[in-house]
């Protein structure tokens, strides 16, 4: 009964990594699509990054089906898995920490992204939120759309402490919620990773000790434990 629940535990854990692999690379790839703000707050190299984690996840994923099928005396495969998660565990370390870090300069780095921006991408940004400039009307404002239609629109719009006028308010809101499930995701891969680590070393124990136990019932001449 035991093993069967160990088995079942592994299996679960197992189907998970297949999930977490999938909605990375699945992600990854929709993502990619032409979008303004998406594209600010995701980089082609963050897209990359989740489409290398992604695609590790899979990888990982087949190479424990190919370990768990392997006879019980067979435990050399998964050992390698073993090293592999924990390359893995590393790899979403690295990713996760990276976009949480991003996270604590928003304003800053974003004004840079503004900056960054053609007229039209600002215009459009503008037209969105129904915002004019970035930190204020005098902050890279563009005129033009259907928001920020003149100087004098711009000049009107009042300076709040919430700053729901300008740009910098819902452009770091839309990428400080996006950017924390990102890295909440990616540290629930970790919890997976690392599960299924430990489920793999309580298979390896247990397959060893049912080794060992026939090994000394075959030396009593298959009669058992007394």
């Amino acid at each position: 009964m035991v093993s069967k629940a160990l088995m079942a535990s592994w299996a679960a854990l197992d189907v998970l990594l297949l999930a977490a692999g999938v909605v990375s690379l699945v992600l990854s790839i929709v993502w990619r699509a032409p979008n303004i703000l998406m594209n600010m707050v995701l980089s082609d190299a963050d897209l990359t990054a989740g489409t290398i984690l992604g695609i590790a996840l899979l990888i990982t994923f087949v190479i424990s089906v190919t370990a768990i099928i392997q006879r019980n005396h067979v435990t050399m495969p998964l050992v390698i898995l073993n090293y592999v998660l924990v390359a893995d565990a590393i790899g979403v370390v690295i990713i996760g920490t990276f976009v949480w870090f991003y996270t604590l300069r928003e304003r800053a780095n974003f004004h840079d992204m503004w900056r960054l921006a053609t007229r039209d991408e600002r215009i459009s940004l503008q037209d969105q939120f129904r915002c004019c400039g970035y930190f204020n009307g005098t902050d890279l404002a563009e005129v033009g759309g259907s928001f920020c239609t003149s100087l004098e629109v711009i000049a009107a719009l009042p300076k709040d402490e919430l700053e729901t006028n300008f740009c910098v308010k819902p452009i770091t809101g839309f990428a400080d919620s996006t950017l924390n499930n990102i890295f909440t995701y990616v540290y629930g891969f970790m919890a997976i990773i690392l599960c299924l680590l430990l489920a793999t070393l309580c298979v390896i124990k247990k397959r060893n000790e049912t080794e060992r136990f026939k090994r000394i019932d075959a030396k009593r001449g298959g009669r058992g434990f007394v």
